[in-house]
């Protein structure tokens, strides 16, 4: 079993690159129109995220937002001249949040929101399906928030986040190539006469999935008016561990395809009855935020968002009763910048205008890249505006354009399952006779295995939301 295990516990690293390639920064329609900045700027309940301390600055009994985003995402990799595509489904990330007065320097707040998840399809055939085909992630952040406005111009925050999620992933266990390879070396092991090819069909896969368990962290900050057109600043998200205690692993063979499974299953099918733990960094975010009012219409905002990555440095699994088996991978992510610049213009009491843009630097060792979720710099250019019927009322639409710098010659490795089974039958049978050396010498496998390529990524995200305030 030990064999194949070694196998399943390279698939569960993906689960971790997909928070990095889709981390989620639609927080609020109203700011993703103007490249998600807001850390110094005055939000009402949607501070609750962005900085805590700014909703001590509000002058409201109760302000109420919520919002959703659509994320259509499109990956594509050039791999050996010819191009691949992702067949992705449209993510939605939402945000709600609450914020009340309970004193005129003291206000409480709630916010329910996704600081992570996307999903991505590669297909189940596709030649780098062996460290990918599909995932689903989704990770969800309830937080209760206090906040204290300690001097007029000074203010103070803090929430407690409590994240919970889950994991939907796909991946080939065997390549065709290799299997390919694989077929005359059975045969010879065997005696039996094997097919020449299973084409480009991938011969076994493994679905993983699994809950995590509630983790906890929190969010604080603190916001300081030096002037009446001049604010800054600063809040920090704790990182918080994901875990997945219980996961459940299940194999599935080529469709119409008896040999794969007849050569394979006795195996491969132990995983069905295994049960695998895991555990994800969701890192740190340290953002430093300063806003100016050159006029009372026009605000300018510029935030910049350090992402603590170098958290993640491997991926720890590890199988229930079987602690033999406990994988600890090699990551080495690097800690990531995040900038993000926009403005606000009030072109009527009842329309504001709004535009920006973010660059998201990737963390992503190119060492260790996994298509999951395609790991590169992001240009993030963003439009929106806000229309209130009434006062108190406001309806929000943003949309954003996500466009990768590209990723080029970047290399996936991987371990050949099919050589730990095959070589050491091989040397048996040199042994037994030595005059098959020869022969045998030139059917051995290689036991490590590299998917080189070239990977892009775009995507489309609108918005919409509404607030309600008294």
């Amino acid at each position: 079993m030990k064999k194949y295990s070694l196998i399943s516990l390279l698939a569960l690293a993906s689960l971790s690159a997909q928070a990095e390639g889709y981390q989620v920064n639609t927080f609020s329609p109203k700011q993703e129109g103007m490249g998600h900045v807001g850390v110094a700027m005055k939000l009402g309940a949607e501070s609750n995220i962005f900085n805590p301390a700014a909703v001590a600055f509000s002058n409201k009994t109760l302000e109420l937002s919520a919002g959703v985003s659509a994320i259509s995402a499109l990956g594509s990799c050039t791999y050996e001249g010819k191009k691949y595509e992702t067949d992705n489904g449209v993510s939605t990330p939402f945000n709600v949040s609450a914020a009340f007065r309970i004193y005129d320097n003291l206000y409480a707040g709630l916010s329910l929101y996704t600081p992570y998840g996307s999903s991505i399809n590669w297909g189940e055939n596709w030649p780098g399906a062996i460290l990918n085909q599909s995932v689903d992630l989704k990770v969800f952040t309830v937080q209760p928030t206090v906040s204290w406005r300690v001097l007029p111009n000074l203010s103070v925050g803090a929430g407690l986040m409590i994240g919970w999620g889950s994991v939907d992933l796909n991946k080939g266990l065997v390549t065709p190539e290799s299997f390919d390879r694989f077929l005359p070396i059975a045969g010879m092991l065997s005696g039996t006469q094997m097919p020449s090819t299973i084409g480009n069909v991938v011969p076994a896969s493994v679905n993983l999935t699994g809950d995590t368990q509630l983790a906890l962290g929190f969010n604080v900050g603190v916001m300081y008016d030096i002037n009446t057109r001049w604010t800054v600043g600063v809040s920090y998200r704790s990182k918080m561990n994901m875990k997945v205690k219980k996961g459940i692993a299940r194999v599935s063979y080529a469709a119409n395809d008896k040999i794969s499974q007849e050569l394979l299953g006795g195996s491969l099918d132990l995983l069905n009855s295994t049960n695998f733990a895991a555990e994800m960094p969701c890192p740190y975010v340290l953002t430093f935020g300063v806003s100016y009012k050159p006029i009372d219409k026009l605000i300018l905002a510029f935030d910049a968002q350090l992402n603590g990555w170098s958290a993640y440095k491997q991926l720890d699994i590890e199988f229930d009763n079987l602690a033999e088996y406990d994988q600890h991978l090699t990551k080495k992510y690097k800690d990531a910048w995040t900038f993000h610049l926009g403005g606000q213009y009030s072109l009527t009491e009842r329309l504001d205008l709004r535009a920006g843009v973010m660059l998201d630097l990737s963390p992503v060792n190119r060492e260790y890249y996994n298509p999951e979720t395609p790991g590169m710099t992001k240009i993030e250019p963003s439009v929106g505006l806000s229309f209130r019927p009434m006062p108190q009322l406001s309806i929000d639409f943003a949309f954003m354009y996500v466009f990768g710098t590209g990723a080029d010659g970047v290399v996936g490795s991987y371990d050949n399952l099919l050589a730990k089974k095959a070589n050491p039958a091989l040397d048996q049978l040199a042994q037994a006779r030595p005059e098959l050396a020869p022969v045998v010498a030139g059917l051995k496998m290689p036991e490590t295995g590299e998917f080189k390529a070239d990977y892009m990524t775009r995507a489309l995200i609108p918005a919409i939301g509404v607030s309600y305030s008294f």
